[in-house]
C-alpha cells in the first residue's frame, strides 16, 4: 500500500498500525509486569528518563513526563522507597537535588528490557525473514518520516 493514494487508504493504514501497535503495547506492557516489584508504567518511565538523563533534577522530570512537580516527587518518593532511585545533592550546586538510578534500579531496567526482547523475537521468529525485512524498513522509515523537520506541505485531509 503506498503513502500516495490518498486519505481513504491512509485511514486504512493507520487502522492497520492501530492494531499492530495495540499488540505490541500489551506485549511490552506484559513483560514489565513479570518483574519483582512490579512497576505501574509512569514509575518504570520515570525510572528510565533518568537513567537516560541523568542531568534531570526533580522538576526537570516533572517537565519532561509532563506532571506536576508534587506528582514527580511523590513518584520518586515511591521509586526511593523500593531503593531503585536516589536522591543525593548536586555536586556543582548542593541546593539542587539529584536523581540516580541505583544498581537495583539499573538490573531492574535491564530485566524489563531483556523480557521485551524476549517477547517480541519469540513474534519475529514466526516472520518470514522478508516480513522482518519490511518491517524493520518501514519503522525505520516512519521513524525518519515523524523526526524529519515538517517543511514540505500536508496533503488536503
Amino acid at each position: 500500500m503506498s503513502c500516495e493514494q490518498g486519505p481513504e487508504q491512509w485511514d486504512r493504514l493507520a487502522r492497520g498500525v492501530v492494531d499492530a501497535v495495540e499488540c505490541v503495547v500489551a506485549l511490552w506492557f506484559s513483560a514489565a509486569e513479570e518483574i519483582t516489584p512490579g512497576l505501574p508504567a509512569r514509575q518504570l518511565v520515570a525510572l528510565k528518563t533518568v537513567r537516560h538523563r541523568p542531568e534531570l533534577n526533580l522538576t526537570g522530570l516533572a517537565e519532561h513526563l509532563g506532571i506536576g512537580l508534587p506528582t514527580a516527587s511523590r513518584l520518586c518518593d515511591r521509586l526511593e522507597a523500593a531503593g531503585l532511585l536516589e536522591r543525593t545533592l548536586q555536586p556543582h550546586n548542593r541546593r539542587e537535588v539529584q536523581l540516580v538510578v541505583t544498581t537495583h534500579g539499573q538490573r531492574l531496567l535491564a530485566e524489563v528490557t531483556e523480557g521485551r526482547v524476549r517477547r517480541l523475537a519469540d513474534v519475529f521468529r514466526t516472520m518470514t525473514p522478508e516480513q522482518c525485512a519490511a518491517l524493520h524498513q518501514g519503522l525505520l522509515a516512519f521513524h525518519r518520516a515523524h523526526t524529519a523537520p515538517h517543511d514540505r506541505p500536508l496533503p488536503p485531509g
